[in-house]
């Protein structure tokens, strides 16, 4: 079974940093991409940002400029570091991962795994 496990989060006054990290575990043969989205109450989920392996990281219009994702391959950790919060980053963040896997019969499947959420609160 593969988990994202999420760490980080918190209550912030705005203009303020926070950093979010998100670890997989568990069986698979390798990590596509990894990113990180958020929802606020009573809206949609969105993409805050993205990063492939080995590629350009991808951003939400929103959070470029203070927003910065990172990932450690060896480590199977993505990270979000958020600066210059606004109370509009409050949200839940959730991690994504798309995981190669090998099932049964020897196939290779990708895997959208999510994390369980972590709750990012900026106060204004």
């Amino acid at each position: 079974q593969v988990q994202l496990v999420e760490s980080g989060g918190g209550l912030v006054q705005a203009g303020g940093s926070l950093g979010l990290s998100c670890a997989a575990s568990g069986s698979f043969v390798s990590i596509a991409t990894m990113g990180w989205y958020r929802q606020a109450p009573g809206k949609q989920r969105e993409l805050v940002a993205t990063i492939p392996t080995g590629g350009r990281t991808n951003y939400a219009d929103s959070v470029k400029g203070r927003f910065t994702i990172s990932r450690d391959e060896a480590k199977n950790t993505v990270y979000l570091q958020m600066n210059s919060l606004k109370p509009e980053d409050t949200a839940v963040y959730y991690c994504n991962a798309n995981i190669i896997i090998r099932d049964s019969s020897g196939a290779y499947r990708n895997l959208a795994v999510w994390g369980q959420g972590t709750l990012v609160t900026v106060s204004s």
